[in-house]
């Protein structure tokens, strides 16, 4: 029997819970050591970086994280409140950290104190990586309203936000 992909969101769920609940750098890391060590450094300072990734098909430049885990926007946060919380934040896992840095970004990087504890941000945007994605790998591109972060993302200005426009829904996503 073919088992329907919100199961298997629910195992994803259960596994990143079990691990205690790890932060967006710590959640896509295969071994607990790592993970650990992972979010240890999270909580004390976090960098947004670009890198080259394939996005739907395509060779894009892409913010990341220290560790090279893909970052995310979520098209309704707007920029004084992330509304990713509960269920939803266990596989999108916000990055959280006191302190951030930009290493080759034009953009703002920030920290927004919201539900989230210390939240980092990009041009206002909340920032959240994907339990499924692993350092170089895009997976999460238009799934539940998450869109890559790209550096050439505009400030959220209004109510929320607005995906970057090289963000097309790739065909046959997770159907969460």
């Amino acid at each position: 029997m073919k088992r329907p992909r919100i199961i298997m969101a629910g195992i994803a769920l259960a596994a990143v819970a079990t691990a205690g609940g790890l932060t967006a750098a710590a959640a896509s890391s295969s071994t607990p050591t790592a993970a650990a060590s992972a979010a240890s450094t999270n909580r004390m300072s976090a960098t947004v970086r670009t890198a080259s990734a394939n996005v739907a098909g395509k060779t894009e430049t892409i913010l990341v994280t220290s560790q090279g885990l893909p970052l995310y926007i979520y098209r309704p946060d707007t920029a004084t409140k992330s509304l990713v919380t509960g269920g939803l934040a266990r596989l999108w896992p916000p990055l959280t950290a006191p302190a951030v840095a930009g290493a080759g970004v034009t953009g703002k990087v920030a920290v927004l104190k919201d539900v989230n504890g210390q939240q980092v941000t990009y041009n206002g945007h909340p920032l959240y990586t994907f339990v499924d994605d692993h350092a170089g790998q895009v997976t999460g591109q238009g799934v539940q309203n998450f869109f890559v972060a790209t550096p050439g993302i505009a400030s959220i200005t209004g109510a929320g936000s607005t995906a970057p426009a090289s963000s097309a829904v790739p065909a046959g996503g997770y159907g969460y």
